[in-house]
């Protein structure tokens, strides 16, 4: 079907509008991924041009139990912090929604160590954990226990870094709050007209609406996780004995140490393949648990 030539000049229009951004997407995205597969087929170390060796980076990888293998463990093992951030945002945020004097500077307080960069909250970290002069073997020789050895232990290495994480909950905290603060409170007036208990209204309306936000920083958690990359490249570098070694910092190893880029890029695919698949398998949960208001089920 032909357009008429007004609408031909609106569509030449919007066309022209969005040249730029049209622009960027094919310069500065897409052809970055289509190169990056076709860099995942080839022996590609920077230097010199790309050699085609079909899925050779691909059968290496799947054969490298020392290093690949134990970075696809060690990042499984983050995945205890998903349920445990979880539970204490949405206990913090429970105790934060109630109306008490004072409670904003308390909300403040949680929310801080949100907005402090990274690189900051791990260097801070590292002097809290440091083995011989740090404040937390300080504060368990008071009580009478052993010192721990934290980052330089293999033992607690991966521990720490949850431990670290949970101090920093404040995000999904205020997240929480906002949705608490959206919940009807007819639904709670129902509730103690038919005599229903605290805990049987946190129990039945409370998390029940709290469930597209707990949906959502579940599936933020599990793309966070798979990425876990900047406190172990400024804290440990992957030691002690690569138990912090995570999938994407030996991605970056990799790509922009070791110059295997081709070998990179194969990592980065098969992440993109685990993060989706993981992404794809809470979506199809999801419809079991997630309640919407106004849904009719």
């Amino acid at each position: 079907m032909k357009l008429r030539r007004s609408e031909a000049r609106a569509v030449g229009l919007g066309l022209l509008f969005i040249s730029p951004w049209l622009a960027g997407f094919l310069l500065w995205t897409l052809y970055p991924i289509l190169t990056s597969l076709y860099y995942s087929f080839c022996d590609y170390r920077v230097v010199a041009p790309p050699r085609w060796i079909g899925l050779g980076n691909y059968r290496a990888l799947m054969g490298d139990s020392e290093y690949f293998w134990r970075s696809v463990a060690n990042t499984a093992f983050m995945f205890l912090e998903l349920p445990l951030s979880l539970v204490m945002s949405i206990a913090v945020a429970l105790l934060l929604n109630r109306k008490m004097r004072g409670m904003a500077f308390y909300r403040t307080l949680y929310y801080l160590p949100a907005v402090v960069p990274t690189v900051a909250s791990s260097v801070l970290w590292m002097w809290l954990l440091n083995p011989e002069y740090g404040l937390a073997n300080a504060a368990l020789s008071r009580l009478g226990m052993p010192p721990l050895g934290w980052l330089t232990d293999p033992q607690y290495s991966k521990p720490s870094f949850i431990l670290m994480d949970m101090w920093g909950v404040g995000g999904g905290i205020v997240i929480y709050l906002a949705s608490l603060q959206g919940v009807p409170q007819h639904l709670y007036e129902a509730a103690e007209i038919d005599g229903a208990s605290p805990w049987r209204k946190t129990l039945h309306i409370t998390l029940p609406m709290l469930t597209p936000v707990i949906f959502f920083n579940l599936i933020m958690g599990v793309i966070g996780t798979f990425q876990y990359f900047t406190q172990t490249f400024i804290m440990t570098g992957g030691g002690p004995e690569n138990s912090t070694l995570f999938y994407a910092l030996y991605l970056f190893q990799n790509a922009f140490q070791f110059f295997r880029m081709g070998y990179a890029c194969a990592m980065a695919w098969i992440l993109f393949l685990l993060t989706l698949i993981a992404t794809l398998l809470v979506f199809r949960t999801g419809s079991r648990w997630v309640y919407y208001e106004g849904d009719a089920r």
